[in-house]
């Protein structure tokens, strides 16, 4: 029995979860007089179901399911949604919400789906984000099996560079809230948010140094009730004296939609938290299907993401900033409250999100470096992703552009492409569906993906150079 470790972050949660592999167990000895075994009985396609081989410590429930799926969710990218409405309007922006929850899912669902029927070809209980796709790859196509290994650190670093982005966009979010905070404050000391990005290096770099998950949890917590306060404040602020509705279009230009859809994945993507939530299930049987735990979960972040983005939209018009957080007003104590808040929560969820990236790559290097130089080494890893965060945030200040250009380039390859070519890969010498429906849908989808990954990039690259030049 051998325990494997995945470390999983979204936009706001980190998590440890430990499999047990019991694939290894050898099979109990039979009489070879006794077994009546089909061709496909020894292929391990109908006879072995890997939810009767989990064996789960402390299995979550379906509704505990429901809430640790919701919650990865649901996350500093919901603040983002009224700016993503800004780049199509009120009509476009909600059938975009739409599309992006269903396409969003779909990718989510596919992706389970493929990791069960490789279990049962396998014959082993459960497999990660990154073990699924690595062995989709070694028993598929026999031309494909020698990307076996690429495969696997491609997906490894592109969970690192989700990550990674992600909190280039933290450091941005948490210098803009202290530029409203301070700029109110104290009005004779006003910097710029490049430099409040500069500001918060050191503390930063000192907050990940802590090593070990566990310590992490007070800071998890804390991180948690801020958010939900400020949430709660922002929409005191968002639904109330929407009156004046002509700040507001209906549909934007087509050129700036690009950034809505590559702001919107950021927001929603959160499938590198769907297989441990999946494997961890009392009921695994009940995470696809309808309802489900997955539908139910993304029928609601989708509904609850649209209501935001439009409300926001409705309240703020062409004026609304990278989070709503930034439109509230900077003379009342409770919308002063609310950006401290989530400054808090923000700045300890950054060490939670640096911590899968960390272990990711420091996994990778620890091979090359002696024993005796691994505190040092892991102290300098840690410091330069600090720092490459802040550079980034630096070079990108502006929260709303940072969040399309990361979203293009990383969540939509964890989220879309990733998902997509696994399917294609385990299906293609099965069974593509009637008239290759499989195939045809996927290229469909991998257009898709294309579109937003070159027009987003392009499209915020070039308001980059717009506004910074």
């Amino acid at each position: 029995m051998c325990a494997e470790f995945e470390y999983t972050a979204n936009n706001e949660l980190l998590t440890c979860f430990v499999y047990y592999n019991t694939s290894t167990d050898p099979l109990p000895m039979q009489s070879t007089s006794t077994l009546n075994i089909t061709e496909k009985e020894v292929d391990g396609q109908e006879e072995y179901n890997p939810f009767e081989h989990r064996h789960v410590t402390h299995p979550t429930s379906t509704l505990g399911s429901f809430f640790h799926l919701l919650k990865s969710s649901l996350g500093s990218g919901l603040l983002a949604m009224p700016a993503a409405f800004k780049h199509t309007g009120l009509i476009p922006g909600c059938f975009g919400t739409v599309l992006v929850g269903l396409i969003a899912t779909h990718c989510v669902h596919i992706f389970v789906s493929t990791s069960r029927e490789i279990c049962r070809q396998c014959r082993v209980s459960s497999y990660t984000y990154t073990e699924t796709c690595e062995n989709v790859f070694k028993h598929g196509p026999k031309k494909l099996r020698k990307y076996t290994q690429f495969v696997r650190h491609f997906v490894d670093y592109a969970m690192a560079g989700v990550c990674l982005g992600g909190t280039s966009v933290y450091v941005i979010f948490i210098a803009s809230s202290l530029k409203d905070i301070i700029d109110y404050l104290s009005p004779s000391h006003t910097f710029t948010v490049k430099e409040y990005c500069g500001f918060l290096l050191m503390p930063l770099i000192l907050l990940t140094q802590v090593r070990h998950l566990k310590f992490l949890v007070p800071f998890s917590l804390l991180a948690n009730i801020c958010l939900l306060f400020t949430f709660i404040i922002t929409c005191y602020y968002t639904f109330s004296d929407l009156h004046d509705f002509s700040k507001v279009k209906l549909v934007s230009n087509f050129v700036e939609w690009p950034l809505f859809l590559s702001t919107a994945i950021f927001a929603m993507e959160g499938i590198n938290v769907v297989m441990p939530v999946e494997n961890e299930m009392k009921r695994p049987e009940h995470f696809l299907g309808c309802p489900g735990v997955l539908n139910i979960t993304m029928i609601l972040v989708a509904t609850l993401y649209a209501v935001v983005g439009v409300f926001g939209y409705l309240k703020y018009g062409d004026e609304i900033k990278g989070s709503v957080t930034l439109n509230l007003p900077q003379d009342e104590i409770l919308a002063l409250s609310a950006k401290v808040m989530v400054a808090i929560a923000v700045y300890f969820t950054y060490c939670l999100q640096m911590y899968a990236p960390m272990d990711i790559i420091w996994t990778r290097m620890k091979g090359s470096i002696k024993q005796k130089f691994h505190s040092l080494g892991q102290i300098l890893l840690r410091t330069f992703s600090v720092v490459l965060t802040v550079v980034m945030a630096v070079a990108v200040p502006d929260l709303e552009l940072l969040i399309g250009l990361v979203g293009a380039i990383f969540f939509s390859t964890l989220g879309l492409f990733i998902p997509i070519v696994v399917e294609s890969v385990h299906k293609w010498e099965r069974d593509m569906g009637r008239f290759k429906f499989i195939l045809w849908k996927n290229t469909f989808l991998m257009i898709f993906y294309l579109l937003v990954l070159f027009s987003g990039c392009y499209s915020a690259i070039k308001e980059i150079i717009i506004r910074y030049s």
